[in-house]
């Protein structure tokens, strides 16, 4: 009973586990939350799949047979003892007994024993009179004997819950995996060409996997996830996705999302349409089809493609659906394009102390590029701009491991909230031919068109050395100059000189852009001042995107994919079954109280005497024990 009890402990320890730390999920999560260290840890005790991991299995099988056992030896014990009146008690037992008294009663011995049997039956006793050898007479009667069933059923229940959890492991597949007929799959590869060890009949008992439908799609399997692996489950049916809908609040928040799915079966005359959503399941052939989640079903994109490092201002035009490769590039330096997200919402809050509403802050695309060695880079990148301390930027950030923040780069939008004006700027400070016509402008602005010709030459000829230098690496490249050529002491000094002449070459420079676009100039302004400081730091942060190519997404056509949890559990009415029983045997322990009482009737000592007993000797029986005595001692008299 003691290992038992150890046994269980250890179940619900493991039940708290699977429920608070989430079950079958990729192992990668699992590295990024808990380290290297800890996720082997917890990989070795199968704590990510604990109700189907080997240890939880034996438990369950083991306190199934055990606890069968237990019930087969005691159960016929119990029922002699539910069956029983004890009438074979002495006169000599009784009266050893701690509640026990003596009346002598002056009635006569007949109507006495009557107004006894009168008092047992009131009482809701059933009794048994057993006639002694001296001519007397021993009443046992007993109530409350129902206790004992409620052992029965609650070892019943035990066993009957730790059945329905066998039903509902994966036993058959732990048994085909030790024997080599299973293997689990690792590899990412179409449904088609996973092996026949790697697949599950459509005779598997009970599992629990996940399918997703885009809009139009029909599927007839469903994935397993399984340690660091997967499993493909065959159907024996197909599930279609007719159309998916989703309601959002006004901050653009998910709200309920709903699929109509169709089901294709041979057996079937006509196939089945049905309206699922959470927590409304179809079920058919014992298979539940719940509504899990939903996600991108290979929506389609249009993006303008930015080279940063090219000193043309216009983009190229690229194609391409969320799950499927692209191109960027050619020869060595191409990269490989793969979409991998696209999300229509994006509910954030960008308030600047972070206590503001989130809201819809628009579109965005994850996707990375991966070069000819297979190194890649991810990136997230939002479709319009977004409004951080005042002014709007187009944001896409970049991380180069899942483990990483994303780090942005910051493009600010124009007065038109495009693009344009910052790729405008950017294409005229990568054009070297246009250095001495903004070296000229400034020159004739600061020293004037009749200013010293010697001295205007050399002013230009350093700002285009300067504009050179920004041009290779933004304000790290002028740095390194500085650290190169300039003492230490006056480095300061220069360092402001230098980013004093950008920010001026910068007005130039983005004036010309909007000349070459027709568009009206600049002009003075603290908001310019902003625009070109905002720009600048662009400038310089583009070095560090990771990447010669900025994908601005400009259209797109969403398409939405139905996630789908398909559940088989056999066990499941059985640990209903169970718990209705153990619900039963608690009652029946805990509020029937069996108790037993001996009248021994002596006509030739006139004399009765009473005894009582009950399972459990608490106040109740006490209290219970004194009242029989006082009204057996007013019945007796």
């Amino acid at each position: 009973m003691r290992f038992a009890v150890s046994l269980l402990s250890v179940l619900g320890v493991a039940s708290v586990i699977g429920t608070v730390l989430k079950q079958n999920e990729p192992y990668e999560n699992y590295i990024v939350k808990f380290g290297q260290f800890w996720f082997a840890l917890f990989e070795r005790l199968g704590l990510y799949d604990v109700y189907h991991s080997v240890w939880f299995l034996v438990i369950l099988l083991f306190l199934v047979v055990s606890t069968s056992l237990c019930i087969y030896r005691n159960t016929p014990l119990m029922l002699k003892e539910w069956r029983t009146f004890k009438e074979h008690a002495t006169e000599k037992s009784l009266r050893a007994f701690s509640h026990q008294a003596t009346f002598k009663p002056t009635a006569d011995f007949a109507m006495v024993k009557q107004n006894l049997l009168q008092f047992l039956d009131v009482k809701g006793f059933k009794y048994k009179i057993r006639a002694q050898e001296d001519g007397s007479e021993l009443i046992a009667a007993k109530a409350g004997t129902h206790q004992r069933w409620g052992y029965i059923f609650t070892h019943v229940a035990m066993v009957v819950i730790l059945f329905g959890g066998l039903l509902d492991g994966n036993l058959p597949f732990k048994v085909q995996e030790l024997l080599g007929y299973k293997r689990i799959e690792t590899t990412d590869l179409p449904v088609s060409k996973v092996p026949a060890e790697s697949r599950m009949s459509v005779s598997n008992p009970s599992f629990r996997g996940n399918m997703t439908l885009a809009e139009g799609a029909t599927h007839n399997v469903a994935f397993l996830r399984v340690r660091d692996g997967y499993l493909v489950q065959e159907l024996p049916f197909s599930i279609g996705l007719k159309d998916f809908r989703i309601e959002h609040y006004a901050t653009g928040q998910p709200k309920s999302f709903e699929s109509d799915l169709v089901i294709f079966d041979p057996a079937l005359k006509e196939p089945i349409t049905k309206t699922i959503s959470v927590n409304h399941p179809l079920t058919y052939k014992g298979i539940a089809i719940y509504q899990s989640d939903f996600q991108d079903g290979g929506t389609g994109l249009k993006f303008n493609v930015w080279n940063l490092f090219a000193s043309n201002n216009q983009p190229q035009a690229l194609s391409g659906n969320i799950f499927g490769e692209g191109a960027l590039g050619e020869g060595d330096a191409q990269l490989r394009v793969e979409y991998n997200d696209f999300r229509k919402f994006n509910i954030i809050n960008m308030s600047p102390d972070g206590k503001g509403k989130p809201h819809n802050v628009g579109p965005n695309v994850t996707y990375k590029l991966r070069d000819n060695r297979g190194q890649a880079t991810e990136y997230v990148t939002y479709m319009q701009p977004l409004q951080i301390d005042g002014q709007f930027y187009f944001l896409s950030g970049m991380r180069e491991t899942v483990q990483e923040d994303f780090r942005y780069l910051r493009i600010p939008a124009d007065d038109n909230l495009s693009i344009d004006g910052f790729m405008g700027f950017r294409a005229m400070m990568l054009d070297a031919s246009k250095y001495p016509e903004i070296a000229k402008r400034i020159a004739e602005k600061s020293l004037g068109v009749r200013g010293d010709p010697q001295m205007k030459k050399q002013f230009e000829l350093s700002l285009v050395r300067l504009l050179t230098v920004f041009a290779k690496g933004g304000y790290s490249e002028v740095a390194k100059v500085i650290e190169k050529n300039v003492p230490e002491k006056e480095r300061e000094a220069s360092a402001t000189t230098y980013i004093k002449m950008v920010n001026v070459a910068a007005y130039e420079a983005y004036n010309m852009g909007l000349e070459l676009n027709k568009k009206p100039l600049l002009k003075n302004s603290p908001e310019t001042e902003r625009l070109l400081r905002d720009s600048l730091n662009a400038f310089s942060d583009m070095f560090f995107y990771g990447t010669p190519y900025y994908l601005q997404l400009n259209q797109f056509e969403h398409k939405e994919a139905s996630g789908l949890q398909l559940t088989k559990s056999p066990g499941q009415k059985w640990v209903y079954l169970g718990s209705v029983i153990l619900v039963l045997g608690i009652f029946a322990m805990m509020y029937i109280r069996e108790r037993r009482i001996w009248l021994y009737l002596k006509p030739s000592a006139k004399e009765v005497h009473f005894a009582m007993a009950s399972n459990r000797k608490n106040l109740d029986f006490e209290q219970e024990f004194n009242l029989y005595r006082e009204q057996l001692a007013g019945i007796t008299s």
